[in-house]
């Protein structure tokens, strides 16, 4: 039984990853659903709760992976790289959450060409995060990892789309709105999306890491 417990075990972290990467995607896409049908009462209600559930459920993976570093004997991957890694998308999900919040808490009007432009680029992120997490564990297939760092490429791409959309949708919002409020507002919702393309590249940064190490 003691000998049992001694013996090197990888943990399932690559599986727990690819679970983390789907519930990513999932509180995107409730939250582009929010953004196109934020008119509709009900259906905002109904995708904040979806954003919610899976965010959650992101977090309950968090718990799992973070928990197992200190119980596996052999992992996979440097313990520090994994920690960073789910920790990173972590915060991705954290900040989909926190948008969704932060339209309730500040009762925005109504979403503006700019709210949508960078919550597709948000969603378009996330599944390219969820593709580049999906090949670590087949990074000894060379045509796997430069897929993955392709992936990653794309992800830097969209995150410098983002950028400029943000640069463009801060001077049109400082010369054409009135209101100092829905300033105040849309500045915050602004930049909350802008993070999420940021926080995508942050986790594009570590993938690329572990490919440059282990491929």
């Amino acid at each position: 039984m003691l000998f049992g417990k001694l013996l090197p075990r990888e943990g399932n972290f690559f599986e727990l990853f690819n679970q983390h990467a789907e519930r990513i995607v999932e509180a995107a896409r409730a939250f582009s659903h929010l953004v196109a049908n934020y008119n509709d009462p009900h259906l905002r209600e109904q995708y904040n709760r979806d954003v919610d559930n899976a965010e959650r459920a992101a977090d309950k993976v968090t718990h799992e992976v973070n928990r197992l570093i200190h119980k596996t004997f052999i992992t996979p991957l440097d313990r520090d790289q994994i920690h960073t890694l789910i920790n990173t998308m972590d915060d991705v999900a954290d900040l989909i959450q926190d948008s969704a919040e932060t339209m309730a808490l500040y009762d925005v009007r109504a979403m503006t060409e700019e709210i949508t432009r960078l919550t597709d680029l948000s969603v378009k992120c996330c599944e390219r995060v969820k593709e580049a997490v999906g090949m670590l564990g087949r990074l000894a297939d060379p045509s796997t990892a430069e897929a993955a760092l392709k992936t990653c490429e794309e992800i830097d791409r969209l995150e410098s789309d983002a950028d400029r959309v943000m640069r463009s949708a801060m001077s049109k919002l400082f010369r054409e709105q009135p209101d100092v409020l829905e300033v105040i507002k849309l500045k915050a919702i602004y930049e909350l999306l802008e993070t999420i393309t940021d926080k995508c590249e942050d986790v594009a940064n570590v993938v690329e890491g572990i490919i440059i190490e282990h491929s």
